[in-house]
């Protein structure tokens, strides 16, 4: 049977929002030609051999707090700029038969379910998805609002744990495409290993810290001290409302320091600013003001500015990371994929420089592709 006729369920956590919209959106005008497959690694001839799974092979599905359907959701995004017009219209079916495998998810305000009763439900979902469509398996990536850190004396699972160990439980890969805990809990990887699992997170990485991971190893590899590194970001749409959160932004934060640290072998000066603008919708600007110290202790700044759509930047490698965790779990491979941490701002694993994390990518290609 081709990669094409098995189909591989996507399941989001977070299916109404932005990324996951984009993300659902853009596969279909893949599929139909109507786009080209930008911003997608699996697509480029180095995984050509790779046997993931077609993108018309995936079924999309998940949860969400949200109840706009996808085709309006869609079109909110096409009159933010986000989408191109007409786009929405012309993939209106497919919005529509994966708005109808969103189920709802939890806690709401209000809701007396224990922890053990919303990972049941949440298990129960994903059982019924991968029966009722005869889907060969389920990755579940989380692309939800970040939230804070739990405090160690938290008296429940965070909502974001609360998916992972649904996804655990019912033996389906896991991705946790945000800062958010998720799977990283003591019991919680121990039971991922014991079920064989693979996966892979935490926080994408699509823009500030992109370009991070790719200027830190040049300062490293000329010998240029860097004295100080501080960075603004303004963004607006869900993102801006979750990280006016001072500890939600805290998590968010701590990806980006650890990629400078990681790669610097210290983390040096300066802070990072998250500063929520409604009007800018999905759009973001990140601001980076780097300070370094030259030959004969010269000092000198390198500044530089970001601007893009956060969900068009994230929906080609949730769609990567989507077809790579499927085919990792069909080859019987299990733990941290470590290889994806390309994608990631902190990812399990050291954060290397991106130049050796593709490399890395590219070999996991090759452990991938089918015996000749």
């Amino acid at each position: 049977m081709s990669n094409e006729e098995v189909r591989t369920g996507v399941w989001f956590v977070g299916a109404r929002g932005s990324v996951a919209t984009t993300a659902v959106t853009g596969c279909a005008a893949i599929t139909a030609g109507l786009h080209p497959p930008t911003g997608m690694a699996t697509e480029t001839p180095a995984f050509a051999r790779s046997a993931l799974p077609a993108l018309p092979s995936l079924v999309f599905g998940g949860h969400d707090v949200a109840c706009a359907p996808l085709p309006k959701r869609a079109e909110e995004l096409t009159a933010a700029g986000v989408l191109p017009h007409g786009l929405a219209r012309a993939v209106a079916g497919d919005l529509a038969v994966a708005d109808a495998e969103i189920r709802p998810g939890g806690p709401l305000p209000g809701d007396t379910r224990s922890d053990e009763e919303l990972i049941a439900a949440f298990a129960a979902d994903l059982v019924d998805f991968r029966d009722r469509l005869d889907l060969a398996r389920v990755v579940v990536i989380n692309v939800s609002s970040t939230e804070p850190v739990p405090t160690p004396d938290a008296p429940r699972l965070a909502p974001s744990s609360l998916y992972a160990s649904a996804a655990v439980r019912t033996g389906c890969p896991y991705v946790n495409f945000t800062p958010s805990t998720g799977l990283h809990t003591p019991d919680l990887l121990t039971a991922a290993a014991a079920r064989g699992l693979p996966h892979a997170g935490r926080d994408g990485k699509t823009g500030q810290t992109l370009l991070r991971s790719v200027l830190a190893p040049m300062f490293v590899q000329r010998a240029l001290a860097v004295r100080a590194w501080s960075g603004t970001n303004l963004l607006g749409g869900g993102d801006g409302a979750a990280l006016a959160d001072p500890a939600a932004a805290a998590a968010k934060n701590a990806g980006k320091e650890r990629v400078l640290s990681d790669v610097l072998g210290a983390a040096p000066e300066g802070e990072v600013h998250i500063d929520d603008v409604p009007a800018l919708g999905d759009w973001k600007t990140a601001w980076d003001h780097i300070a370094f110290e030259g030959f004969l202790g010269s000092r000198m700044v390198l500044q530089t500015i970001w601007q893009g759509c956060d969900s068009a930047l994230a929906a080609p490698l949730v769609l990567d990371l989507a077809r790579l965790a499927a085919r990792a779990h069909a080859v019987g491979l299990s733990g941290p994929l470590t290889e994806l941490g390309f994608y990631f701002k902190d990812p399990d694993g050291t954060s290397a420089a991106l130049a050796e994390q593709y490399g890395e990518l590219l070999a996991f290609a090759e452990r991938l592709r089918e015996p000749r």
